[in-house]
């Protein structure tokens, strides 16, 4: 037998105290990043969420790369990320669900008006109204249709809203409307009442949420944010709410993480904020995920789940 790949771990905050035990049974050498001490010309493989910049071109018998993350921004906008080798994003059928779930129950409370009747408890006033629209006449847009974004619209036309979806390319998602390509967007946005944004943030899509697309929205609308914070202009969406075109915000993602404490979205009466929980990936289906992809790369297989790095996903 072969001796077993080396495989260096950069885990993301929070996960650090999990320690390579979770490799256990593996078959894999695992070291930790800033913890073990490795010879960078013998690591074959790198599990990171956001590695320092200029680390991975250190590694020069890297095979592959694997993102413990969906979105794979934070090693693209490395200036000097060696693009010759394969980055796999992580996939997880449970990570899209409970991404899902999270625009499912944001997009509920907002059609039901629930924050109208959480104030009426707490001021004690019995605020009975019948709903505005039926949930069929709700127009929902997710904005990237993606394999999360199409999870989440699948979850929303079961509870019977009109639901539409925009991409780069057309896609075909049971029960949703799909439009495609820039000259679409408009036409996308002027029909939604409520938009989720779960695009991959690239080059073309940061800043997207931005004053212009707002003004594109119909008056009354509410957004959502779960893909990341760079997609948001922070000061645009804050003119948006108070100038009344925007009746709300939901957002788990930003420009800074932590939120700084001083940011007034903390307090903006319009917004709700949430600490990026729309979905965490799970240590133990990442670790099987990888796990799987380096047995394939060792038997020289074609690997899954490869991002091109052209488009940034």
């Amino acid at each position: 037998m072969g001796l077993a790949p080396n495989v260096l771990l950069q885990f993301p905050a929070g996960w650090n105290a999990l320690g390579s035990d979770l490799f256990d049974g593996t078959g894999l050498r695992v070291l930790r990043f800033g913890a073990d001490d490795y010879a960078p010309e013998e690591i074959d493989y790198v599990v990171a969420f956001r590695p320092p910049p200029g680390f991975l071109k250190t590694l020069p018998r890297l095979k592959a790369i694997f993102s413990l993350g969906a979105g794979v921004d934070g090693f693209l906008k490395d200036p000097e990320f060696p693009r010759a080798v394969p980055l796999v994003r992580f996939v997880d059928v449970t990570l899209a669900r409970e991404m899902a779930q999270y625009v499912v129950m944001h997009t509920l409370l907002i059609h039901r008006h629930q924050r109208h009747f959480d104030e009426g408890q707490k001021k004690k006033e019995w605020r009975q109204m019948m709903l505005p629209r039926p949930s069929a006449q709700t127009r929902v847009g997710i904005l990237g249709l993606g394999e999360i974004g199409s999870v989440a619209a699948e979850r929303l036309a079961m509870f019977d809203f009109a639901v539409s979806g925009w991409s780069r390319t057309a896609k075909h998602v049971a029960g949703v409307k799909s439009f495609a390509g820039e000259a679409a967007l408009g036409d996308f946005l002027g029909q939604c009442d409520i938009m989720a944004c779960l695009l991959p943030l690239t080059p073309q899509t940061q800043g997207i949420l931005n004053a212009k697309t707002f003004a594109a929205l119909p008056k009354g609308a509410w957004i959502i944010n779960v893909a990341r914070g760079q997609h948001l202009i922070e000061a645009d969406l804050i003119a948006a709410l108070d100038y009344g075109h925007l009746a709300g915000a939901v957002l788990d993602v930003f420009q800074s993480e932590p939120l700084p404490v001083d940011s007034p979205l903390w307090t903006h009466p319009k917004v709700t904020v949430t600490p990026h929980i729309a979905a965490i990936s799970a240590p133990q289906a990442a670790v099987d995920y990888i796990g799987r992809g380096i047995a394939q790369a060792e038997r020289g297989e074609t690997l899954e789940n490869v991002v091109d790095v052209g488009k940034g996903y």
